[in-house]
């Protein structure tokens, strides 16, 4: 029998704000986190603009011998997971380290890294690389890094499925939880890769916005959409068993009920035009959270704002919940943080545990103008929605065609 897995916290780095409580104050006024891009000279580039996190020193979380062994989305994960840990109340000198495990994502880990290094390498010879530019540019040590510093010793892997990666980190932290591998996960993801390199290769792609206005560069589902902003941060959680929670007398935000994951097997960068890969997983955690589609109150999309993401998702939407879903509200936190990669699943889980605590689902800022003909549904323009939240849906899609689908439910004893 699947054991009940529940969320008892929370931590985030993000563009609007390095703690949840400033992230979600910075979410509930619709601030927008975009600007013009400060960590190099971007005359030459198309694209200026990105979602930048702002005054994070990482020595406020760790000591400084351990801040300079991490690069940006290492730090960011480690502060983030720290501030959940201690949002959860845990103590792990109490606990059995073997059964507090780690599934922390980043979809690219470390441009940066390989960017400086390269570059030491064509002007000083090979002999002057970083003594530890492997173990700084890799993505499995963020989850490395959270498990050296809060000594969790059970399951620790590192999801790498592009803009998905937050999302099957949580899906598969949960899946430890319900089958007996662990009684307590930190999950999520983290990325930062606002360089060069990341920002010609998604500019090569044309997959970004070219837009220089801020307000107007991240609008997921409207006419005008012209891509993604690209975003950076960490949003992590602690995943418990609910008995294990109960025990020791845990706040539970909300429990996670489904989880649904699946492969486009269409195009390395396009979703299923027809959207029945990301239709596919939302309906497998409906199925296992044992709801109809019907019941499903609020959906925070992926929501990229690129023409082929906010369409196909719009489809797939259509393919799950039939008629009732002209009746779901459905909003894009990417419209004020814009796309955090590898870290957007497990923000916007975050904003969906939010949600249901607060009653509020955040407009999609920025989004005026819909095209009725391509994405015909409720996105929240223009306010945000008021309504008590029993039952949320939040997807990531990503490069590959890996697509992910989390079902929470507010939590019931």
């Amino acid at each position: 029998m699947k054991r009940r897995v529940v969320v008892t916290g929370l931590g985030a780095v993000t563009p609007i704000g390095n703690t949840v409580e400033q992230f979600w104050s910075g979410i509930k006024e619709g601030k927008v986190g975009i600007g013009e891009i400060t960590r190099f000279d971007t005359a030459d580039y198309k694209v200026k603009l990105a979602a930048e996190v702002k005054d994070f020193n990482p020595k406020d979380y760790m000591d400084a011998k351990a801040a300079k062994r991490m690069e940006p989305f290492a730090q960011y994960a480690v502060a983030a997971a720290k501030e959940a840990y201690e949002d959860s109340g845990l103590d792990i000198e109490k606990e059995d380290p073997f059964r507090a495990g780690v599934i922390v994502g980043s979809g690219i880990g470390s441009l940066e890294t390989v960017e400086r290094e390269y570059t030491k390498i064509q002007t000083k010879g090979p002999g002057k690389v970083h003594p530890l530019m492997v173990p700084l540019m890799i993505s499995n040590m963020a989850a490395g890094n959270i498990s050296i510093q809060l000594g969790f010793r059970g399951k620790c892997t590192d999801v790498v499925t592009a803009c998905a990666s937050g999302t099957n980190s949580i899906g598969d932290a949960f899946r430890a939880i319900q089958y007996d591998d662990a009684d307590i996960m930190i999950a999520g993801g983290c990325e930062s890769c606002i360089c060069p390199t990341g920002v010609a290769g998604f500019t090569g792609l044309t997959a970004l916005s070219t837009s220089q206005n801020p307000k107007r560069a991240s609008i997921p589902f409207d006419k005008a959409r012209d891509g993604f902003v690209l975003g950076e941060g960490a949003g992590v959680v602690v995943l418990e068993e609910l008995e294990h929670a109960k025990a020791r007398g845990a706040k539970i935000y909300a429990e996670v009920v489904g989880y649904g994951a699946t492969g486009d097997a269409y195009h390395i960068t396009s979703p299923a035009e027809d959207g029945s890969g990301a239709a596919k997983a939302m309906s497998l955690a409906i199925e296992e959270g044992k709801i109809s589609p019907s019941e499903v109150d609020y959906i925070n999309a992926h929501g990229t704002s690129t023409h082929h993401n906010d369409l196909f998702e719009t489809r797939a939407i259509h393919l799950v919940l039939g008629d009732a879903a002209k009746d779901v509200v459905i909003n894009s936190t990417k419209s004020m943080i814009g796309h955090l990669l590898g870290a957007a699943g497990g923000v916007e889980f975050i904003v969906c545990v939010k949600s249901i605590e607060d009653g509020f689902i955040h407009q999609t800022v920025g989004t005026k103008d819909v095209d009725p003909e391509e994405c015909d549904l409720n996105y929240a323009i223009g306010a945000p929605v008021e309504k008590d939240i029993h039952y949320v849906l939040t997807n990531s899609l990503g490069f590959g065609g890996h697509n992910a689908t989390l079902l929470l439910k507010k939590y019931e004893a």
